[in-house]
């Protein structure tokens, strides 16, 4: 009797060890998950179509897993992107124009695009109730580091608007610009949300304007990725692309509460009604691309603003630097 109890221990004993053996190898066999490490430029509810790719499996769908690490300012996500500490750079495409412009061998090129115009807001240290952009005559504005997206596109901002004699204060790294705010610099600073309703919130600033609805479409932000790795990994960039058109179409097709209860995870220090505030903001401003498609006008506009502001002296070629499906 004894025997066969330990046999039928032994049995269940093996059989148990075989199930679990089976599912681990199976696991093991449906890892087919290719983990991405991606630099992005900053934090926030203007890339919201991202972050419903993220939050809604949409890249799981494609066999990619995103490590996400935040790398402020568009100069560095290129360089983590150029030493190879990530594989894709999200950032503003005035970086990888001026890898280009290095002669670098190995450049950077855009292949997906998602935010088509400025998702800065001008935050004001005093009350306005009418704001208008001939407000900031005379006025410093905190604006970032020189030649970066947020700072042309304000400048150009100020240029079709017919606006001069504005004091552009552009001593600050874009990471620090609340901080400096906060510290008394500037009658005025542009930030990205969730930063302006924060202070706004707190009764530190006042928002009174989109920079987006003065200036013009451009790819504002959009992802990166070294020539060699697009050349040697086709595959990926299609599914990657594919990943971000779901998401372009989520938030084109749903309402602002639905887009922010689907990124709130992102965003856990913003409550679900601020963040649906924030959503509206960008999605009145006609902020996001309908699909990741870059076209060459946009491009061109980009380039426009840059020689405008003389950081480039001449256009770069559209085929070199963006790779469009």
């Amino acid at each position: 009797m004894k025997k066969i109890l330990l046999y039928i221990v032994l049995g269940l004993l093996i059989l148990t060890i075989s199930v679990f053996t089976v599912k681990y190898f199976k696991n093991e066999g449906d890892e087919s998950m290719r983990t991405i490490k991606l630099a992005e430029v900053t934090h926030s509810p203007f890339y919201a179509p991202f972050y419903v790719a993220l939050e809604k499996g949409f890249f799981e769908k494609e066999e990619i897993k995103i490590d996400l690490i935040l790398t402020s300012g568009a100069n560095n996500v290129v360089a983590a992107v150029l030493s190879g500490d990530v594989e894709i750079g999200f950032s503003g495409p005035e970086a990888t124009i001026y890898v280009y412009k290095e002669n670098v061998k190995d450049y950077v090129q855009t292949f997906a695009g998602l935010t088509k115009r400025d998702g800065q807001f001008i935050v004001a240290r005093n009350k306005y109730d009418n704001f208008k952009i001939s407000d900031l005559i005379n006025k410093e504005v905190v604006a970032g580091r020189p030649g970066g997206m947020p700072i042309l596109n304000f400048s150009n901002a100020l240029k079709k608007a017919n606006t001069t004699g504005v004091i552009i204060n552009d001593s600050v790294d874009f990471a620090n610009l609340t901080s400096a705010f906060l510290s008394g610099q500037g009658d005025f600073v542009n930030l990205f949300e969730p930063n302006a309703t924060k202070l706004e919130k707190e009764g530190l600033g006042y928002v009174v304007a989109s920079i987006g609805q003065y200036s013009g479409e451009v790819p504002y932000t959009a992802f990166n990725a070294k020539k060699s790795f697009i050349e040697n990994n086709k595959e990926i960039i299609t599914k990657f692309r594919n990943a971000i058109n779901n998401g372009l179409e989520f938030v084109k097709n749903n309402s602002s509460e639905d887009i922010a209860k689907a990124i709130l995870k992102q965003f856990p220090d913003t409550s679900l009604n601020d963040l649906t505030i924030i959503v509206n903001r960008y999605k009145e401003a006609d902020s996001w691309l309908d699909n990741t498609f870059i076209s060459e006008n946009m491009f061109k506009n980009l380039e426009d603003i840059m020689i405008d502001g003389g950081f480039i002296s001449k256009y770069v070629p559209y085929q070199d630097l963006i790779v469009n499906e």
